[in-house]
This record gives C-alpha cells, sequence and structure tokens, in this order.
C-alpha cells in the first residue's frame, strides 16, 4: 500500500491545506516556487493578452511571448511553465519563450501541456495535442529560420523554409531535444534526451538519438495498443 505522505513530490490540491503544509516542510524551496508564482500573477496576465487559454495554468517564472498580432495562439486547459532556475531542478537555461513570427501562424496547444525551459517557435503551423510534457531545455520550431542557399540568405536573411510540425496526445520529450520542421510525432511517443528530430516518429515509438531514430517501443496496453514492429510483421520460419 502507497503512503500518501510519503507522495510529497504531488502537487497539493490548495495551497492552505495539510498536503502543503507537509510538502512546504520537506521541500521549503517548493513552497518558494507557489508563493512567487502568485506573486508574479499581474505580470503573467500582462503577458497573455491576446492569447486564447483555458484555466488552470500556472507560470513558475514569467514564460517570453512574441505574438505576431496577426497569428494565432489557442492554449488549453492546465498549461504549466517552468522558466526559472530555481523551477526545476534539471536548471532551464532561459525563460521558455513561445513565439509566432509570421502573419497567419496559427500555433495550437492541448490541455495539461508542460515545458521547461527551451522555446516553442511557429512560423506556419504547430499543433500540439493533449498531456504533451517537454524536459528542459527542448526547442520545437516549423522553420529553418534562414535559407540555406547564400545568396537568397543574404538577400532574404528571415525566410527560411517551413513545413507544420503536429506532436499527437500523451507524447514525452526528453530535455535538449530538437523537434525541426515538417515532423509529426504519433501518440504515446517518448522522444530521448538530446534528440534531433528531423523526419516522423511512429505512435508508440520511443527514439533518440542524432538524427533520432526507432530504438524501442511502448508496452501494449489493452486501451492502447502499441505499434508493432516490422520485426514482429515478419512470417516466423
Amino acid at each position: 500500500m502507497t503512503d500518501r505522505a510519503n507522495q510529497s513530490d504531488d502537487l497539493p490540491e490548495a495551497l492552505l491545506s495539510a498536503d502543503s503544509l507537509r510538502q512546504a516542510s520537506a521541500m521549503p524551496w517548493k513552497a518558494g516556487n507557489e508563493l512567487r508564482r502568485w506573486l508574479i500573477l499581474p505580470l503573467a496576465w500582462w503577458a497573455l493578452r491576446g492569447i486564447e487559454i483555458g484555466a488552470g495554468w500556472r507560470f513558475y517564472g514569467l514564460p517570453i511571448i512574441q505574438r505576431h498580432r496577426r497569428s494565432q495562439i489557442r492554449i488549453g486547459r492546465a498549461m504549466n511553465l517552468r522558466s526559472t532556475a530555481r523551477s526545476n531542478p534539471l536548471g532551464p537555461n532561459h525563460p521558455v519563450i513561445i513565439s509566432t513570427r509570421r502573419a497567419g501562424a496559427i500555433l495550437t496547444i492541448g490541455d495539461d501541456f508542460g515545458m521547461t525551459g527551451g522555446s516553442l517557435v511557429c512560423d506556419q503551423r504547430i499543433r500540439i495535442g493533449d498531456r504533451v510534457w517537454v524536459g528542459a531545455n527542448a526547442v520545437i520550431c516549423d522553420t529553418d529560420f534562414h535559407p540555406l542557399d547564400p545568396e537568397t540568405r543574404r538577400a532574404r536573411p528571415l525566410e527560411g523554409n517551413t513545413a507544420p510540425v503536429e506532436i499527437a496526445d500523451d507524447v514525452f520529450i526528453g530535455m535538449h531535444a530538437l523537434i525541426l520542421k515538417g515532423v509529426r510525432i504519433g501518440e504515446r511517443a517518448v522522444i530521448g534526451a538530446g534528440s534531433v528530430v528531423s523526419r516522423d516518429v511512429p505512435a508508440g515509438a520511443i527514439v533518440a538519438g542524432n538524427p533520432a531514430r526507432v530504438i524501442a517501443e511502448l508496452p501494449t496496453t489493452p486501451d492502447k495498443p502499441g505499434r508493432r514492429s516490422a520485426e514482429s510483421n515478419r512470417p516466423k520460419r
């Protein structure tokens, strides 16, 4: 049987509660994080102007939000952003950056999204599903930023190639990962720390490396069937 008192890593249901006091006693830095979170609320509301966002969001430190006035940012419920070194032991090296850089760009994020440090940069379209967690200092972008051809780069330095990024439900992206333009990541996939993802990732796959490759699959469960590998599809000898 699990001892509820030992589950001190869980966020308390209420700020003034037995769970909250127990957590503050065991891990006082978390109490400090919660206090600072409440103190920045007025500034956080100002940062969110022009953005459609659901209830229950939590900001630990102010993110950097750069929204083109003719772009759209839509965010679901219970977003959790950690932007200070004190807010996560992995030490984000800068605040979370959320940026839409062009007119017509559309950034859509589902419910229960979590991100520590790192950048989310949208020139064209990025769609992120529900319950997607992004590890410390990861980058997701749908653009090359700059053209590859030297002459084009000199003449039009900000017109790099773009292609939409789609990240399905329940994806976990490890710290320092890089998700590049045109990538589609299937539901429940896991992206290993430090991976560079430049091509599609199947549902339920675990990928790692540069470039990222499938190294394993999540176990199959009755309600969430895993992806069958090419090996499992071969006839038995």
